[in-house]
């Protein structure tokens, strides 16, 4: 965790992903972006034509899909340079560049939806039934659903063309923490002459360092940063709330979270189930916390103690070869289908996987139909770098999966359930790690390692549902939401959260200004539901077997061809009731019985 990053170059290349399936190089990317670009006019010839007949509207959705596909192509490949080195300027360039394009296409796309709409209600009618929208149905019932909140052809326009502005406050956010934003060296009690150097990407390994100096010193430099532009981090906050006020009511929506969850068809009562059943568990995370502050021999707990290791006597850590064998492993009950196209993904540098000068902070995939999914991600050699590789490697394979089974106008999922597959992946580690050993220490260090997913995953990400929900009512109702507005809600999450177990450092107020998921609004509740289900899956397949690999294999190949909740109720998870969040915490409480007994 102290080595020094590198610069990209000095890495080898069998540890950089290949974009090469994507495009050959940065000058056959620049002729696809110009040839793209051109390309949206074929749209056009679609204007003031959908009334004709249904053969119609099933070519235009042909072509939407088809230009859909290259700009998703594009636009990765961008994004992925990007990724490499954020202080590149070209590659900053191609993002602006294919920023440009999107916005070109949603703006030239713009009028099909409210055209198609605004079609006499019979004629629908007989286009809903007809052969040639036969592929496309659910694509189009899903259209007729947005029917009151779709603006006519002009406004929508009109609202298009603001596109390449919409979201500049995450924008502005994602280069501050990613390029500009630099902390103070950490001081190492044991080499004060070798400070540690502070990254956004090595703050959770120094977090977790048995080194309580270490951990303060992480702590309090971070936060420092963060304190210290906490008026600026407000103001690009402030940004999203406000548009995603404006976008609610130019749509007509009740709310900002109504807006959001109408994307996916998803119930209100999804969210307000989440955040009422792990309200009933908190004495469970309280529990956890004193068990935590027992076993680490500490008189106060405090916010840099939560992410420790709790077994002080075992350090593990992983080289990449061995971390790719643990993937593998862990995979097996997935089938060999599975575990072969892991295995080619790997071996075809799928990943991205070392952390470099400039590279971007954190861990994703991506993927097109056109193309193998990618992974980037900052590998540190820590048991959370084996789980992020098997998390990302579970997006992947949803992806692959989707992409190998469905046709373009459904080879993508939804939001809402983009957390289920890689969650599985993690679950199925740590199950596969118990299994392999009967050393009670390191029994009690995986058994920390599952509650830590829980923490993190539905306590942590539900708590964040709750900041949203709270920042974005105020705006909405036109109160006041000043960074010292936002921290106060934050701080108040904190001590509800935590309870009396922890001792509460006030510079964790500046917590929520470092969570880039905030830019995209109600988005991380979704890790919440999605554990869930991910916890009711993983169990399914580890005890029932066949016929819950065979379900949960199909649910990862469904794509949008079903609106998520359907998805998931394939797999054998209902979201429409509190169970599934129920059943997990329940288990969270099955696992920290099983803690103290380790203890005794």
């Amino acid at each position: 965790m102290n080595e020094q990053p590198k610069e990209r170059k000095e890495i080898a290349s069998e540890y950089l992903w290949d974009l090469t399936s994507l495009f050959a190089d940065d000058a056959a990317w620049e002729v696809e972006c110009t040839k793209l670009s051109e390309d949206l006019e074929q749209l056009e010839t679609f204007r003031g034509r959908l009334g004709e007949s249904a053969e119609v509207v099933a070519d235009a959705y042909r072509t939407l899909y088809t230009l859909s596909q290259r700009l998703e192509a594009m636009h990765g490949y961008a994004f992925q340079r990007r990724t490499e080195d954020t202080r590149n300027a070209q590659a900053q360039n191609m993002v602006n560049k294919a920023d440009s394009v999107y916005v070109r296409f949603v703006g030239a796309a713009s009028f099909l939806q409210p055209e198609l709409l605004s079609l006499p209600e019979e004629k629908l009618e007989d286009y809903r039934n007809s052969a040639a929208i036969a592929p496309y149905k659910h694509t189009f019932e899903d259209t007729l659903r947005s029917k009151p909140h779709t603006l006519n052809a002009d406004e929508e326009a009109i609202v298009a063309a603001f596109g390449e502005i919409r979201g500049a406050g995450g924008d502005v956010a994602d280069m501050l923490m990613d390029a500009d934003m630099k902390f103070a060296d950490v001081i190492n009690p044991d080499d004060p002459d070798h400070p540690i150097p502070l990254t956004h990407a090595n703050y959770i390994s120094l977090e977790e360092s048995p080194n309580r100096a270490i951990r303060k010193g992480a702590f309090d430099n971070l936060y420092k940063a963060y304190g210290d532009l906490n008026n600026t981090f407000g103001a690009t906050y402030l940004n999203t709330l406000k548009e995603s006020a404006l976008m609610t009511k130019l749509r007509k929506y009740s709310s900002n979270r109504a807006a959001s969850l109408s994307n996916y068809n998803i119930p209100e009562s999804v969210y307000d189930n989440l955040v009422e059943t792990v309200h009933a568990f908190l004495p469970e995370m309280y529990r956890y916390l004193r068990l935590r502050k027992k076993l680490l021999g500490l008189d106060e707990l405090h916010y840099y103690d939560i992410y420790t290791p709790i077994t002080k006597d075992v350090t593990v850590s992983y080289t990449y070869d061995e971390a790719k064998e643990l993937l593998l492993a862990a995979v097996a009950p997935l089938g060999e289908h599975y575990v072969e196209t892991v295995r080619k993904g790997l071996a075809s540098r799928w990943v991205d996987v070392f952390p470099n000068i400039g590279k971007r902070s954190g861990a994703y995939s991506i993927g097109s139909c056109k193309t193998t999914p990618h992974i980037s991600m900052n590998f540190t050699g820590t048991l959370d770098s084996v789980s992020t590789l098997c998390h990302e490697m579970g997006h992947s394979m949803h992806t692959y999966l989707t992409h190998e089974n469905q046709p373009p106008q459904y080879d993508d999922y939804s939001l809402f359930i983009a957390e289920v597959a890689s969650t599985v992946n993690e679950n199925l580690l740590v199950e596969h790690l118990l299994s392999k050993t009967e050393d009670p220490t390191m029994q009690l260090f995986l058994i920390n390692q599952y509650l830590e997913n829980f923490r993190g995953t539905i306590f942590r990400q539900t708590m964040f549902a709750e900041f949203e929900q709270i920042a974005h009512e105020r705006v909405q109702k036109g109160e006041s939401a000043t960074p010292e507005d936002l921290n106060k809600i934050y701080l108040d999450l904190i001590k509800l959260y935590f309870g009396d177990e922890i001792v509460i450092d006030e510079a964790v107020q500046y917590e929520w200004s470092r969570i880039p998921h905030f830019y995209r609004p109600f988005y991380v509740y979704q890790y919440a539901t999605g554990y869930s289900s991910a916890v009711a899956l993983s169990e399914g397949i580890l005890k029932e077997g066949a016929p819950a690999v065979k379900r949960y294999l199909e649910f990862l190949s469904l794509g949008d061809s079903v609106y998520p909740l359907e998805a998931l109720a394939h797999g054998g998870v209902d979201l429409s009731t509190p169970e599934p969040i129920s059943k997990a915490l329940t288990k969270f409480r099955e696992l920290l019985d099983r803690a103290e007994e380790l203890t005794k």
